[in-house]
């Protein structure tokens, strides 16, 4: 057998494969609770993340062709697998492989392609680039295939995975109502390279090492066929990622749902035909609403909230406590001089 050698798939592919090298880091930060666990087979129930052919994802795979003793005269076989680079246990699922047969000047044809765990393939000889993706990592190599002999190779991923969960006091919001994007930090900043957005709650996203920057923002509940509106909470967290191993990490928000009402007297009815707007007490804008009694989620913390009726506008301040829903009253009084 003959060793496959690295290449620069970007000179022959036209694609890019993503590839990290990232310093590790202690898993820090406020409203994080993680741990890594061993576990090898990183299937995830079905969950994870749909990724497009350039993050090494593939529809309508090439079925890889069945061995045979009688290799057709000038092909060669190909026996491929995968295997974690830390312990090299054998990578179970989640593998999409691709084989690129090499043209001149750099120029490359997709020669077959699998999901398979160990793919076998049956090629003409000539020399080949090879491709495996699993999620955001991959690997790229370069193999011969020579005429009636049959090569054997195991491909080394740094790769792991990533399951975040999101908490609302000590219940788990449900999956449609948290939104992730994973980053990879650059220098100071830690949103420097976004990797993956839009993740669930409990999806399994499968990485390179490293070290990831995890932002968690709480939705509102859809309504009428809309998409949900982020809301202001979100949680911030630094995940580290271990070859072979899937982290998981608990993102802990505080947040309530509060009701605003203009009313003319404690416990009154609402106003009709009111809006509001829903400030910092550093008079940056949160919301904007429209209603007798609009509802919104918000972060925990101090706000200001204005309400406009009839050319009149009224202010009232109030506090949001985590997990503590309730009605936010605005008198129709002393209406502010604008």
């Amino acid at each position: 057998m003959r060793e496959a050698q690295s290449m620069n798939f970007a000179q022959t592919l036209k694609s890019v494969t993503l590839k990290f090298c990232l310093a590790g880091l202690t898993m820090a930060c406020c409203g994080l609770s993680a741990h890594a666990q061993s576990q090898f087979d990183l299937r995830g129930g079905g969950a994870g993340l749909q990724f497009d052919p350039q993050s090494g994802a593939a529809s309508a795979p090439v079925p890889a062709p069945a061995p045979s003793a009688n290799v057709q005269d000038g092909s060669g076989v190909l026996n491929l697998s995968a295997v974690f680079g830390a312990d090299a246990r054998r990578i179970a699922s989640g593998l999409v492989w691709n084989v690129f047969s090499e043209g001149v000047e750099g120029s490359s044809t997709l020669a077959a392609q699998s999901n398979e765990a160990s793919p076998i393939f049956v090629l003409p000889a000539g020399d080949y680039v090879l491709h495996v993706g699993y999620g955001l990592a991959g690997a790229v190599r370069r193999v011969t295939i020579e005429a009636g002999r049959q090569i054997t190779d195991r491909v080394p991923l740094n790769a792991g995975g990533l399951r975040l969960v999101g908490t609302l006091g000590e219940s788990r919001i449900p999956p449609e109502r948290v939104a992730v994007s994973i980053y990879v930090p650059e220098g100071a900043n830690p949103q420097g390279k976004l990797v993956a957005r839009d993740v669930r709650s409990a999806q399994l996203v499968r990485l390179p090492e490293g070290t990831y920057h995890v932002v968690s923002t709480y939705l509102e509940a859809a309504t009428g066929g809309l998409s949900p509106a982020p809301t202001n909470s979100v949680v911030e967290a630094d995940v580290r990622i271990q070859p072979g191993r899937t982290t998981e990490a608990t993102l802990r928000h505080k947040a309530a749902q509060m009701t605003l009402k203009l009313v003319n007297a404690p416990g009154g009815e609402a106003l009709a035909n009111t809006s509001f707007t829903i400030l910092t007490p550093g008079g940056d804008v949160i919301r904007e609403m429209i209603g007798a009694f609009p509802s919104l989620v918000l972060a925990e913390g101090e706000y200001v909230a204005i309400a406009r009726r009839d050319g009149g506008a009224y202010q009232g301040t109030f506090s949001v406590r985590s997990g503590r829903d309730r009605d936010v009253e605005i008198m129709a009084r002393d209406p502010l001089r604008e």
